[in-house]
């Protein structure tokens, strides 16, 4: 079957288009809801970690029956109800911010609430990718999306911090709601889902909900390098959670540092997505699959520990070098890493995968954001910094434990990564 660029297909560059509005929220809002509540409503470092807990507490809760809700539904009226109801959640808080009622207890509402959308927002276009775009045009298709990520860290995160500082927090968390409902209205155009669950051939028998989420669970855990994959996100996003739940509260309060150098902090982090995305196809072209994966997180995941040596001075260089370093194996496994698990489950199953792994990835960012609140409340900022950079240092253990680092090609593939890896020039830089 010949390779096809993604881009030459309608539904791609409609999903493409409305995933870099919600890409935008979504970082803006990011910078913005924990700044609204330590400079609006003086949050403590406790409370600060309690939205983070809230923010990816539904992957937890409902993570696992939503791949199977996803199975069984039409895909864009998920993703443009999912959609729709992030940006009108969003709009609520400036709204009130505005009437001057905005509480505490509202701001984490539209956060857990916000986090039931996501959940079925993201389960929903990871499954609806391969049947927008086809098996042979995966790996380009995920490179896109992957840089379009990094691109809205860059962008979404750095204008969130500016937007903070020069306007308000409110002001930015009305922007997101914007791109959010923008993003719904251009969902409506997808053609390619049939707006049909996908089905097995012939009759469909009965299956109970808990037998469906099993499936997923026994397919994810019971494949050694599906396991090794999660388990390493699970780390990796553990890591991560527990660092940046407590950097608004030590950039605002112990360093004493501007909003809008916080934003471009964490835009630093987008560079190396985008570095590791943009990097992907040639390295699995030279190395492998498994291989890439494997060398670079044995390589690079050990720079975690220099991110909580951020200071005022030398010290934010160093962490800031350290934090580009360790997102570019983000970005690398969120390209081969995720083509990998696709090819990997049959259509049937994608929605319950994509669920098991959101369940155990963002679950991990749940408990991390509770753990972190709790460290730096009772103990302090630095030791819940240390405490998440040594969860980034072991997180590559689990692919280089693996059969992972063995795979040279995706399954069915007969070379390595086969000719389209090698078409960059269809992936936007």
């Amino acid at each position: 079957m010949p390779t096809l660029s993604p881009w030459r297909i309608r539904d791609f560059r409609t999903l493409f288009s409305a995933s870099a509005l919600s890409v935008l929220g979504m970082n803006v809002s990011y910078v913005a809801v924990p700044l609204l509540a330590l400079l609006a409503l003086d949050a403590s470092a406790g409370q600060v970690g309690l939205l983070a807990a809230l923010g990816t507490l539904a992957f937890l809760v409902i993570g696992l029956p939503a791949g199977a809700w996803v199975d069984r539904l039409a895909h864009r009226k998920v993703l443009v109800v999912a959609a729709l109801c992030r940006g009108t959640l969003l709009v609520s808080v400036p709204l009130a911010w505005w009437l001057d009622v905005l509480t505490f207890g509202q701001l984490c509402a539209v956060v857990l609430l916000d986090g039931v959308c996501t959940v079925f927002f993201d389960v929903t276009a990871q499954s609806t990718l391969p049947r927008v775009v086809g098996p042979d045009s995966l790996v380009p298709a995920n490179a896109a999306l992957v840089s379009l990520q990094a691109a809205g860290s860059i962008t979404g995160r750095g204008a969130g911090g500016g937007l903070v500082q020069f306007l308000s927090a409110p002001v930015a968390l009305a922007c997101a709601a914007v791109g959010y409902l923008i993003a719904g209205f251009r969902l409506m155009r997808l053609k390619s889902t049939d707006d049909e669950p996908v089905r097995k051939a012939g009759p469909e028998p009965v299956t109970s909900l808990r037998t469906q989420i099993a499936e997923g669970l026994r397919h994810v855990l019971g494949d050694a390098e599906l396991r090794a994959l999660a388990l390493t996100g699970t780390l990796s996003n553990l890591g991560g959670v527990m660092i940046n739940t407590m950097l608004p509260v030590l950039f605002a309060r112990e360093l004493h540092l501007s909003a809008g150098l916080l934003g471009v902090y964490w835009a630093i982090g987008g560079v190396g997505i985008f570095l590791g995305a943009w990097c992907a196809r040639p390295l699995a072209a030279r190395f492998g699959f498994g291989r890439c994966l494997a060398l670079v997180n044995l390589c690079v995941a050990p720079v975690g520990l220099l991110v909580p040596l951020i200071d005022r001075g030398a010290g934010l260089w160093v962490a800031s070098g350290a934090w580009l370093l360790f997102t570019l194996t983000t970005g690398l496994g969120n390209v081969l890493g995720v083509s990998l698990r696709q090819r990997l489950t049959p259509a049937p199953l994608l929605g319950r995968m994509n669920a098991t792994f959101r369940f155990m990835l963002m679950g991990a960012m749940a408990v991390a954001g509770a753990l972190s609140g709790l460290i730096g409340e009772y103990v302090s900022l630095r030791a819940a910094l240390w405490s998440g950079a040594v969860c980034l240092c072991l997180s590559g253990l689990p692919l280089i434990l693996s059969p992972v680092r063995h795979r040279r090609a995706l399954p069915g593939d007969t070379g390595p990564v086969r000719e389209h890896l090698n078409q960059s020039a269809q992936t936007p830089r």
